[in-house]
């Protein structure tokens, strides 16, 4: 039993958009003979005719051959398309580390709508274990996170440096100054974020310097721990710092540098065995842009 082949639609068609067997055959370098054979196989397995055929005069279209040749016409298109990659709509999937996402996911989704509309944006807020999981399994395409817990695998684009802060009331003794050292911190009450790689990495800036942190508390959200904070309850640390300076509770915070705990680099990351798209490229230049102040990196201490 025969079955349509591209090259049958390629054939039919070119006869009907050149009015002949031997211009189609010109045009697409093949013999006449080979042409009128296909498109005698193909009449024969449609069991219709394509053509209305004149001695001496143009192939012109049967009204079956109209219908079916204006879609044989629409199917070669849609195959042209598959084979560039520019044209086909791709699903970005971009994974934000959790306590970025507040801040930046939504400027980032605003000026993608307003600069480049037609991208589709899938945006997944997750913490650091399951964004890296996600990008090894090709759940995500692009994730904005702090460089931390991702194997050598990962293509990395750093887009600023960013130092820690330490949250406190306005009221703590501590707050009037420009900023504050580890050996300052090591004896207050601190407050952590729950997250086990951020964790780990805050508690190993003060081993390095041959400090014990006093660990009071552990909150399971960065928003917990700037309440926690604000109500007296400790010192909070994070690289994250929000523009708002209230707690989520209202109450009053300040926010001031570590000045010698160094910098931690903010990521645009994805699997360097998955190279970015170009649609996937066009989001990742305007991310920069749509970033909020204190994440630009505009200086080396962020208050």
């Amino acid at each position: 039993m025969l079955s349509l082949t591209l090259r049958q639609l390629e054939y039919a068609t070119a006869v009907a958009r050149h009015g002949g067997m031997t211009a189609a055959a010109q045009a697409l370098n093949v013999s006449q003979p080979a042409l009128s054979v296909a498109l005698t196989q193909l009449e024969t397995l449609l069991q219709r005719p394509l053509f209305l055929r004149r001695a001496g005069g143009r192939l012109t279209p049967t009204a079956f051959g109209r219908g079916w040749l204006d879609l044989a016409e629409a199917q070669l298109t849609a195959l042209t398309r598959l084979t560039d990659p520019n044209t086909v709509a791709e699903d970005i999937r971009l994974a934000v580390f959790e306590d970025l996402a507040a801040g930046c996911l939504a400027p980032i989704l605003n000026l993608a709508a307003h600069r480049a509309p037609h991208l589709k944006i899938t945006p997944q807020v997750m913490d650091f274990e399951t964004l890296s999981d996600a990008l090894h399994k090709g759940k995500a395409d692009l994730a904005l996170t702090w460089d931390l817990g991702l194997q050598s695998d990962i293509a990395r684009q750093t887009l600023a440096r960013i130092a820690p802060h330490a949250i406190l009331p306005p009221d703590h003794r501590l707050a009037q100054n420009p900023s504050l050292s580890l050996a300052q911190l090591a004896d207050e009450p601190l407050i952590l974020t729950d997250q086990g790689l951020s964790l780990g990495h805050m508690r190993g800036l003060f081993a390095q310097a041959g400090l014990t942190p006093q660990l009071r508390h552990r909150t399971a959200s960065l928003d917990l721990m700037r309440s926690y904070a604000a109500n007296g309850l400790g010192i909070g640390l994070s690289y994250t710092n929000p523009a708002a300076r209230l707690s989520s509770d209202g109450k009053p915070l300040v926010t001031l540098p570590i000045s010698d705990a160094g910098t931690e680099p903010l990521i645009l990351a994805h699997l360097a065995q998955n190279p970015p798209s170009a649609a996937a490229q066009q989001l990742s230049a305007l991310i920069p842009e749509a970033l909020p102040v204190a994440l630009r990196g505009e200086s080396p201490l962020i208050i």
